[in-house]
């Protein structure tokens, strides 16, 4: 694996100083409190939590409410927004700020969710330019002292880029750093991620770090992805699905040091373990705990020899206990598989045209039909 011939300089997230330039891209059901003190126990970086409604927590619904809760170890709280009207983003940003409840808040727009895209939210939300100026505007004067970033696509499809326009925009209105998935939301996570756009963005974005993101399956592709576009730091999404190590690998990268961490099934085992007993300690409910650690097995035990009857019990288990039990029958001294453990993992589907509201590719700007359909676009949907 290639390492940085220096470590880096901190990266400075507004008043932010990150020692490793690495971020936990925000994933529904997955970057939950217990993921992220999983990942921090592992690595370091800024680790950023579920995409939050702003329309849900400005109404302070019981779950949203749940999900801006932060664990007392985590020293930086991350808070990621999805919204889309200006006044009730800045609502939000503002409650958060009063409240101390976050250190950081970062913007999504880059969600490629059809029912998402089809009322103008998510990735096809930068095309109509005053409502992204709108939206990031109030939310950067909204949040004061605290750093905001905004994550955003390409743009809607290879015919309607908008990440550079979208850019510009965003630095002007003050933000503290842009990161970019190199994909546009007709790619949805398919094919190869675009680099060549981070590194036409950071060519662009003089000011404030880019951040990349797209296609970081190892701490080497993270290397890479600095020495070909230039960008301040990455951004890490399906890669450390099942691997929280993975962020070990990348502050020792990041320090110019050529750790790699290869683990035994047994380590593995404790990993998925430690995942579980995190995952009852944040929903207070073993049971349903143990429900939703069962989308993680394939992830954790991809490459290793587990038998089929051994991954079908865990993923239907229901108790620590009955986990324990299935653990305590794998072979712990089996080595590391290589290859077979490592690259892609996660969604990846393949490309589709984006749905859109009738008419609104027509005009840069938002008129007051879109403006309608816009208004219905606040879902809870994974996306960037």
């Amino acid at each position: 694996m290639s390492t940085l011939t220096a470590p880096a300089a901190p990266l400075m997230i507004g008043p932010l100083a990150l020692d490793v330039p690495v971020v936990l891209a925000p994933m529904a059901g997955i970057t939950n409190t217990a993921f992220r003190r999983l990942c921090r126990e592992y690595g370091a970086g800024l680790y950023v939590s579920e995409m939050i409604t702003s329309r849900a927590l400005v109404e302070r619904t019981p779950e949203s409410l749940r999900l801006i809760t932060h664990h007392e170890s985590e020293t930086t709280r991350s808070i990621q927004l999805y919204g889309v009207d200006p006044k009730t983003v800045a609502e939000a940003v503002t409650m958060l700020v009063a409240e101390d409840r976050a250190d950081h808040i970062d913007l999504n727009f880059g969600c490629p969710v059809p029912k998402v895209t089809r009322k103008g939210g998510g990735a096809a939300l930068p095309w109509k330019l005053d409502l992204f100026r709108d939206i990031v505007e109030g939310a950067v004067q909204a949040a004061g002292p605290l750093p905001l970033t905004i994550k955003m696509r390409k743009g809607i499809d290879s015919d309607h880029l908008t990440y550079l326009e979208a850019g510009r925009i965003a630095e002007g209105a003050g933000v503290s750093s842009i990161a970019l998935h190199a994909r546009t939301a007709a790619e949805f996570y398919s094919g190869t991620a675009d680099w060549s756009a981070i590194e036409k963005l950071k060519n662009t974005i003089t000011s404030v770090p880019v951040l990349g993101n797209g296609d970081i399956w190892s701490a080497a592709d993270a290397l890479r992805m600095v020495d070909e576009t230039g960008c301040d730091g990455v951004v890490v999404g399906r890669g450390c699905l099942g691997r929280p190590w993975l962020f070990g690998d990348l502050a020792a990268a990041f320090r110019g040091e050529t750790l790699k961490a290869e683990p035994s099934l047994g380590e593995v085992a404790a990993a998925f373990r430690r995942h579980a007993e995190l995952l009852i300690e944040f929903f207070d409910d073993e049971g349903r705990a143990c429900r939703d650690i069962r989308k993680h097995v394939a992830w954790y035990f991809k490459g290793y020899a587990v038998g089929g009857e051994i991954r079908a019990a865990l993923a239907t288990s229901s108790s620590l206990a009955e986990i324990d039990e299935l653990l305590g029958q794998l072979d712990g001294a089996q080595p590391y598989p290589g290859a077979d453990a490592e690259g892609q993992r996660g969604r990846a589907g393949t490309p589709k045209q984006p749905t859109l509201p009738y008419g609104w590719l027509d005009s840069r700007e938002l008129n007051e039909t879109h403006r309608a359909e816009v208004a219905e676009a606040e879902l809870h949907h994974s996306g960037g």
